[in-house]
């Protein structure tokens, strides 16, 4: 029954059932599990209790005559005054002349409406007469589309429930689980999600959908890792520690304590017969870039070829510069592909590469496109992983045989996150700064302060920096007063006619970029205006200052890596947040980046501004659309809930206790046995 098309319920048709798909509800489960994403009390008020503006059910008896106006075309004002309690209140109700016969001095009545604390006054949104109210205390009020209302979803909720009852539900939580955590049969807590009549009821009910929800996730994700790690389906690669360690002390610099411990947890991956699932996250400037040239490294001196896919033509050039500066010398050979790699060139890297005769491959998503063909694929990297969607990650694994994978990241995970959100993964964190470099200065400052930040930019020019100006448009809209790139380059140029200033935006073809970009980096032009282009990846050792227009545009996971572009040298750096802020949200933001550089923090800030969808990227982090549960709010339960499924795995419990019968079959059913993986 639960799997049958909604158009079984009673009431709904072809049209209605189209409706119902707009949000996502095709079958009788999928009805059940659109939850109110609020409820409407119904329950009598204490006046001295409620606040200005809320809206308030009391009960009390009227005490004038009712007075009607008319006013406009066909509209009206109906008032009267009632006591509730000792307190003398206006009611009002627009647009409804009929009641005036209805209402009568002496009467009982109860009143549902918006209170104006102010004016001791209520707009009446329902009005009952009588001692008692008719109908639930408690009403649930759902997400719409189309033609659909709140009444209908409920008639066609409840129509569901009543045809349910009637056949016997089994509940695939084991009664073990159940009786543990003294939750309710999944039937009677979806009942009591969408008609409760208690708060303290509703309140287990939603514990118990949020656990199943949560316990499935954590399910679904540790039986990728636990099968992956029973199939032994990685490929061992016998890493040569010696070379290896010889290759780290040729580095320019020392490696931090955090650097050698994630490579070590690298290269155990590496070398162990399991397939390598890896998160390394480190904040801006962390220095992972030299942890992927050390896997690689040791990839290639076993004979295996890496790939190095990144999001951007700019970022993909900067990473293969600096591997091939750091792996030439070892007789590793690194070749670039992006799409303005054409013809003969291209055709020839092909070759190379199918050949075995090119180590590393660093390019943009050009590296999966069907032509491309390693010889003995070893190593798949993917920096900033998060931009990648799931199809373009999986390509790029197929490429190999069961190649090890280490997705990278400076957008740090949040730590109460990062081990449960990803249980399909391991974590490597990359917790410290390499030294020498020194705290970035963030100072947030209002429009009308410009002068002030122009005459600073001014003096860190002459003393042979540059500096980085950042605009949330290119071009001037009508529907946004903000800063855009264009004007704020012609402003720049005139204040500054001595020096070069360039402009870079998402419109330039990519040699333009190019010949931009390059310009700044050999110190050509000295300030750079510039859209969020330059967010990820380019490095400026020399540019100390990074201005950034309108900040309150911008998230703060963005901010913190805007401001990461500058810092990347030996001398002091600052960020100048330009902002006039209205909103508490977006003065919080301005202040928080102002007292801390460290981006764990940031991101724990951000994600309980956003929540979970916005952070990871929509449909782009392999997290689902949960239903009920939200991983931030109910970050215990998913804590709960992975421990409980490590424990049920490790016992062999899952696998042979029948209580877990339905689960395996569910599971069966969605292909998670069939070789499926979470990316």
């Amino acid at each position: 029954m639960l799997e049958s098309p909604v158009t079984v319920i009673k009431g709904i048709g072809s049209e209605t059932a189209a409706d119902l798909q707009a949000l996502g509800v095709y079958t009788v489960d999928d009805l059940l599990m659109h939850f109110p994403y609020r409820y409407e009390s119904y329950h009598i008020k204490d006046l001295a209790q409620v606040q200005h503006d809320d809206k308030i059910t009391v009960k009390g008896k009227v005490h004038s005559e009712p007075s009607l106006r008319f006013y406009g075309r066909k509209k009206s004002r109906l008032s009267f005054r009632m006591f509730v309690g000792e307190l003398l209140i206006t009611a009002i109700a627009f647009n409804r002349a009929f009641l005036k016969k209805k209402i009568t001095i002496g009467e009982t009545v109860i009143v549902t409406g918006k209170w104006d604390a102010h004016r001791a006054q209520l707009s009446i949104v329902e009005i009952q007469f009588g001692d008692k109210r008719r109908g639930r205390l408690i009403e649930p009020v759902y997400q719409t589309k189309g033609s659909l209302t709140v009444k209908s979803i409920r008639k066609y909720v409840l129509e569901a429930l009543n045809v349910l009852k009637q056949g016997a539900i089994e509940d695939p939580l084991p009664v073990e689980l159940r009786q543990s955590y003294k939750l309710p049969d999944r039937l009677e807590a979806i009942q009591t999600l969408h008609f409760p009549d208690q708060r303290d009821k509703l309140k287990h009910a939603r514990r118990r959908m949020v656990y199943e929800e949560l316990f499935y996730f954590q399910l679904k994700m540790q039986l990728f890792k636990y099968m992956n790690r029973q199939q032994g389906t990685g490929l061992a690669i016998p890493i040569q520690s010696d070379s290896v360690q010889e290759f780290i002390k040729q580095l320019p610099f020392k490696l931090t304590e955090a650097q050698k411990r994630v490579t070590k947890e690298i290269l155990h991956d590496l070398s162990s017969p399991f397939r390598m699932n890896r998160l390394l996250q480190g904040d801006v400037g962390s220095g992972k870039t030299v942890i992927a040239a050390i896997a690689l490294f040791a990839v290639m001196t076993c004979g295996f070829q890496g790939a190095l896919m990144v999001p951007t033509e700019i970022l993909a050039e900067q990473h293969a510069e600096n591997l091939y500066e750091l792996l030439q010398p070892f007789g590793c050979s690194v070749a670039l592909l992006t799409s303005r790699v054409k013809g003969k060139r291209r055709q020839a890297l092909l070759e190379e590469l199918q050949a075995g005769d090119i180590d590393v491959l660093v390019g943009t998503h050009a590296l999966i496109q069907e032509e491309v063909v390693f010889k003995k694929l070893g190593l798949v990297i993917a920096d900033e992983q998060h931009r990648f969607g799931v199809n373009q990650r999986r390509a790029l694994r197929s490429k190999g045989m069961e190649p090890d994978v280490l997705h990278m990241t400076a957008t740090p995970i949040p730590r109460t996150l990062a081990i449960s959100a990803f249980g399909d993964m391991d974590i490597s964190t990359i917790d410290e700064l390499p030294s020498g470099r020194k705290k970035i200065q963030t100072r947030w400052v209002k429009h009308d302060q410009l002068s002030d930040v122009l005459s600073f930019v001014s003096r860190e020019i002459q003393n042979g920096r540059q500096a980085y100006v950042i605009c949330p448009l290119i071009e001037e809209s009508e529907q946004l007063d903000v800063q855009n790139a264009i004007d704020v380059h012609a402003q720049l140029t005139q204040a500054f006619p001595t020096l070069t200033i360039g402009l870079m935006h998402g419109r330039l073809t990519s040699e333009e970029k190019d010949q931009v970009m390059e310009a700044f980096k050999n110190n050509t032009s000295q300030i750079l205006v510039s859209t969020t282009v330059v967010e990820v990846g380019v490095n400026v050792p020399n540019a100390t200052v990074m201005i950034i227009y309108d900040a309150e545009r911008f998230g703060l996971a963005q901010l913190h890596q805007l401001r990461g572009r500058v810092g990347r040298g030996s001398h002091q750096s600052y960020c100048i947040l330009i902002s006039d802020a209205h909103s508490e949200v977006s003065k919080e933001r301005m202040r928080i980046m102002t007292e801390t550089t460290d981006g764990f923090e940031l991101s724990e800030f951000d994600l309980k501004l956003r929540g979970p969808g916005d952070f990871f990227g929509k449909k782009q982090s392999g997290l689902p659309d949960f239903k009920i549960a939200d991983i931030v709010h109910d970050f215990k339960a998913l804590d709960v809930a992975r421990k409980d499924v490590e424990r049920i795995l490790d016992s062999g419990a899952f696998w042979d206790d029948p209580d877990y019968a339905l689960i395996r079959k569910k599971l069966e059913d969605q292909g998670v046995f069939a070789g499926e993986r979470l990316d």
